[in-house]
């Protein structure tokens, strides 16, 4: 008697198809993350200001002839300028925008944060704080929120120079030569936003200080992560 050999139809076993299923799936799901990324970056739902580096360290007289130190603001966000009080322009306009900053502050929900304002003075032989002080006044500083802070030239010079990058030097007995500039420091310390200009406006401040007081109030919880991914994809407010 002749054997006769049979072959089985070519298919495919349940295995094969398990696994065509789970490969499929995994390209649904990586096809679903990639899309969701892709929309975060482009939609921005949520905006975030940049980590920066850290604020710098200092410890100043203020116009009250008290210690000031970045220790004694921690825990509030702190607006900074730089400036002199016998200079015409730039620093009148820098001292008219924080002043309107102070003013307008009512218009941020800050959530109970305190906000805080440091002018630094480039010129301690003038700017005495009986001069720092009369100058604040011509501003309707509040003495409680707004502090008018200087110190020895080498400190400036670590303070200005190196902590927020600004150069400044004496020109003559009554000048300084200076790049203008305002930063905010968040409430742990860390340099959240830099201008780099005289006249950043009000608008664009308060903006940003109201990310940053946003972010502190969302950061806990499921939507930290949000936050974190924020920063991670760079959203970033344009402007």
């Amino acid at each position: 008697m002749t054997e006769v050999a049979t072959t089985q139809a070519p298919g495919t076993s349940p295995e094969e198809k398990s696994g065509f299923k789970l490969i499929w799936l995994l390209y649904i799901i990586s096809g679903i993350v990639l899309l969701s990324v892709f929309a975060f970056i482009v939609f921005q739902p949520v905006q975030v200001l940049p980590r920066i580096t850290l604020g710098p360290g200092y410890a100043l007289t203020d116009q009250n002839g008290n210690r000031l130190t970045n220790e004694d603001v921690r825990g509030s966000i702190v607006l900074y300028n730089i400036m002199y009080t016998n200079c015409d322009v730039p620093c009148t306009e820098m001292s008219q925008t924080m002043q309107e900053v102070q003013a307008r502050l009512d218009e941020v929900d800050t959530g109970g944060i305190p906000i805080r304002f440091v002018s630094i003075s480039i010129d301690p032989e003038h700017d005495t704080p009986d001069v720092l002080k009369t100058y604040a006044e011509s501003f309707n500083a509040d003495p409680e929120q707004w502090h008018f802070v200087t110190g020895a030239v080498d400190r400036l010079k670590w303070i200005v120079g190196g902590g927020f990058g600004l150069y400044f030097d004496k020109k003559d007995a009554e000048t300084m030569v200076f790049d203008p500039g305002y930063f905010l420091i968040d409430s742990i310390g860390i340099m959240r936003a830099e201008y780099r200009t005289a006249t950043p406006g009000a608008d664009r401040i308060l903006r940003d200080i109201g990310l940053i007081t946003k972010e502190i109030q969302n950061s806990s919880g499921a939507t930290r992560y949000a936050y974190e991914a924020a920063h991670l994809f760079l959203c970033y407010p344009r402007g």
